[in-house]
Parts: structure tokens; C-alpha cells; sequence
């Protein structure tokens, strides 16, 4: 079973910066890629980006690419998304999510087995 818990939420102004972070509580973290999505009220669930766990090769949705950066600690079993010049519309619950190894799917949400309980992030205009 792993744990996920993430931190770093909050409430910003327009053009201002978040980080969130992701703390897994498995031994073999290194095997795990991780995502993070998130979920705007009255929306479905988005994937956001992700990292895979062999190379640490990185993916984006086109709204955040240039503006998003995630990153990882294997040392630290932590996930970070570095969040800069954040819109209105970037407003949602953020979750991270993990799976084991990689596949190609790795945008859909319902691939990942573990999921942490959220953080809220708010961008005001």
C-alpha cells in the first residue's frame, strides 16, 4: 500500500507562484511514476503532468507547458510541481498520483492506483 500527501496549496494572486509537493510512503519509490491531476468544481478530473520513474522524463498538458515543472527526490520519496505565472483558471483541487513502472496511458487518470486526499489551490484575478 502507499500513502500519498501532498502540501503546498494555497491562495494566490494572478501571475504568482505555488509549490506543491508529494510525499509517498513506499520503500520503492524509484519504481513508481507519479502524476499529478486536478479537478476545477463542476469538472472532470485533468491530468496535469506527470514523471516517469525510470528516467525522470517529464509530461505536460498544453496549458501548463512553460509554465509548470515537476520534478523528483527519490532520496526524499517526494514529487514536486513548481507552479509560475498561474491563472485564474488554474484554480482546482491538485492530486498526486502514482502507479507502478510506466505505460503510455500514463494521461489517464484511472491507470494510477493511489491517490493522495488533495490540495486546494485558488488563483484570485
Amino acid at each position: 500500500q502507499v500513502q500519498l500527501v501532498e502540501s503546498g496549496g494555497g491562495l494566490v494572486q494572478a501571475g504568482g507562484s505555488l509549490r506543491l509537493s508529494c510525499v509517498a510512503s513506499v520503500r520503492t519509490f524509484r519504481l513508481y511514476t507519479v502524476g499529478w491531476f486536478r479537478q476545477a468544481p463542476g469538472k472532470e478530473r485533468e491530468f496535469v503532468s506527470c514523471i516517469r520513474y525510470s528516467d525522470s522524463s517529464t509530461y505536460y498538458t498544453d496549458s501548463v507547458k512553460g509554465r509548470f515543472t515537476i520534478s523528483r527526490d527519490n532520496a526524499k520519496n517526494t514529487v514536486y510541481l513548481q507552479m509560475n505565472s498561474l491563472k485564474p483558471e488554474d484554480t482546482a483541487v491538485y492530486y498526486c498520483a502514482a502507479r507502478l513502472l510506466w505505460g503510455d496511458n500514463y494521461y489517464q487518470s484511472g491507470t494510477y492506483d493511489y491517490w493522495g486526499q488533495g490540495t486546494q489551490v485558488t488563483v484570485s484575478s
